[in-house]
């Protein structure tokens, strides 16, 4: 790699940062240079420091979607974590039971494998017809993954933690391998394009709980700090906030509440 690359990882980095909260520590810079290089080549630049000149001195905004759509880590499939999941279908769930109106947001939902996830809990939890009450929202950066989300076909690997009673239920194969969402659960579910780092939210109203989960830690403790106050603003008192357990916010001044690893509440004033 040519010195005048180095140089345009560096901007590069510098640029996710500021743009997106998205951090690449120093051990992650050669993964960085392969997700970098592939949008190099979509885009027939003859190395990176003419892609960082299109994305940062002369933007365009096609290089701009790759870029961050590279960057950012996709990896997700329905039912992950399932001790968390438990936790908001036995503890949380129940809670909602009686409300005319049932808002959650998936702030960082990738492929929507989490959305639809949790469609499928209240369905189950509090039955079929609650999900004419309930809007899911999943937001992402990528603008391909909301895409994807939206089409709501599914990967044999991506579903194949879903038990099989609800994927007779839910799920239909469509060939290669491929599996289609019902639209009982896909109804429900509302896919956009948003950049958690661009605050103040465009929200009217508030939520009932917010799924943050395996996208803080790839954050400055500053963007972190940031976005728990953002996520705390447009959750109803009372809410939860929902991360993956193995994302500690204890030690970030937070105003949210420690419940458990992965659950944290608005306090009621």
């Amino acid at each position: 790699m040519t010195v005048q690359d180095l140089r345009a990882v560096e901007r590069i980095r510098d640029w996710l940062s500021a743009r997106c909260g998205i951090h690449y520590a120093d051990h992650k810079r050669e993964l960085l240079v392969q997700r970098l290089r592939r949008v190099q080549r979509s885009f027939a630049y003859a190395g990176l420091e003419q892609l960082a000149h299109h994305l940062i001195v002369d933007p365009v905004s096609e290089v701009e979607i790759a870029v961050i759509s590279a960057s950012s880590t996709n990896h997700t499939y329905f039912f992950r974590e399932t001790d968390i999941l438990t936790r908001f279908r036995d503890h949380i769930l129940p809670g909602l039971a009686q409300r005319d109106e049932i808002r959650i947001w998936s702030a960082a939902c990738s492929t929507g494998d989490e959305v639809f996830t949790i469609a499928m809990l209240i369905s189950e939890a509090l039955g079929e017809s609650a999900l004419k009450r309930t809007t899911i929202l999943g937001t992402d950066i990528s603008a391909p993954v909301i895409e994807r989300a939206e089409a709501g076909i599914f990967l044999e690997r991506q579903i194949a933690q879903v038990p099989q009673d609800l994927r007779r239920r839910y799920l239909s194969p469509v060939g290669l391998g491929q599996y289609a969402l019902s639209d009982t659960i896909r109804k429900c579910c509302t896919f956009r394009r948003m950049n958690l780092k661009t605050v103040p939210y465009p929200f009217k109203n508030t939520f009932q709980i917010v799924f943050c989960r395996n996208v803080l830690y790839y954050f400055e403790p500053a963007d972190q700090i940031a976005t728990l106050s953002a996520l705390h603003g447009v959750t109803e008192p009372g809410g939860w906030l929902i991360t993956s357990v193995t994302e500690s916010i204890r030690d970030l001044p937070s105003p949210w509440q420690f419940v458990v690893n992965g659950v944290h509440q608005k306090a009621n004033p």
